[in-house]
């Protein structure tokens, strides 16, 4: 059953692809007559690769496209000769074999990439858990900021400051995100932790993926904000269904286009999840 799936899934994405590259002279099709088949086969792998990326299995890799698209300068779908063409300088830049064709390894790199940029993640593999600030550092958010799924109450002061700077960026920029309220409200902040560590003992999840023993919520730096949801799914539900759904809203291709200039980066297992780096 689910081979006849993602056969359907693949046939699909032949259909949507080819067509474009077949017409397409212009815009994200210059390399076509180089790129044509490394086009076709992410365009198809987009829907039906089946692989493990954090543990589980996934299929495609959709959830990831925004992130990979940014760090690639391009906004080329998978299934262009342009999207292939900037993939392959991607994988040469990090001495991997220039295929041009989205893979595990290229992943890994992409996954890599981002962790590095995050100090709480360079911290730890350094084998340090970073203190919490002190409480005169801690402000209150405003009842507007936080989301009524899971109320939270402080942030870092500098932090909150350039959250509700990024927070009205997007309002202004996205009609989307001006009217829904509920989109980059807070659902997480500053978390104690003593309580944290006490909580992710009891639910059993200290996995270091949905929540670790040490946390980037302790530093008061990380925000979790409501990026949209499944019906009948968590605002931080980790099921992949889940998360990709997330990757494709307004909310999160804004803050992947945009949260740098306000001091932001991502975590690429949680759509939800920024942590402030500072200007």
């Amino acid at each position: 059953m689910r081979r006849g799936i993602l056969a359907v899934l693949a046939a699909a994405a032949l259909v949507w692809v080819l067509p474009n590259t077949a017409s397409a002279q212009g815009r994200c099709e210059t390399g076509r007559g180089v790129w044509a088949d490394q086009a076709v086969a992410n365009a198809i792998s987009l829907y039906a690769l089946e692989w493990a990326p954090f543990g589980a299995t996934e299929v495609g890799w959709g959830t990831y496209l925004p992130l990979l698209q940014k760090e690639l300068g391009t906004d080329c779908e998978p299934g262009t000769s342009d999207f292939a063409a900037a993939l392959a300088g991607f994988q040469a830049r990090y001495a991997l074999p220039a295929t041009g064709v989205f893979d595990q390894a290229t992943f890994n790199v992409l996954k890599g990439v981002l962790q590095e940029r995050r100090p709480f993640v360079m911290a730890r593999i350094r084998d340090e858990c970073p203190e919490p600030p002190p409480l005169r550092e801690l402000g209150y958010l405003e009842v507007q900021e936080e989301h009524a799924d899971r109320l939270t109450r402080l942030l870092r002061r500098d932090v909150l400051d350039a959250y509700r700077r990024m927070a009205a960026a997007a309002r202004y920029e996205v009609p989307e995100i001006r009217n829904d309220p509920e989109l980059l409200q807070i659902f997480s902040g500053f978390r104690d932790p003593e309580a944290d560590s006490a909580r992710c003992a009891a639910e059993r999840n200290c996995d270091g993926l949905r929540r670790a023993v040490c946390s980037p919520h302790r530093t008061g730096t990380a925000v979790d904000l409501y990026v949209g949801q499944l019906l009948g799914m968590g605002v931080d539900s980790t099921r992949p269904e889940s998360r990709q759904h997330m990757s494709q809203g307004a909310a999160y291709r804004w803050l992947v286009r945009n949260a740098g200039r306000f001091g932001f980066v991502p975590y690429i297992y949680e759509p939800w999840h920024w942590e402030w780096v500072g200007p």
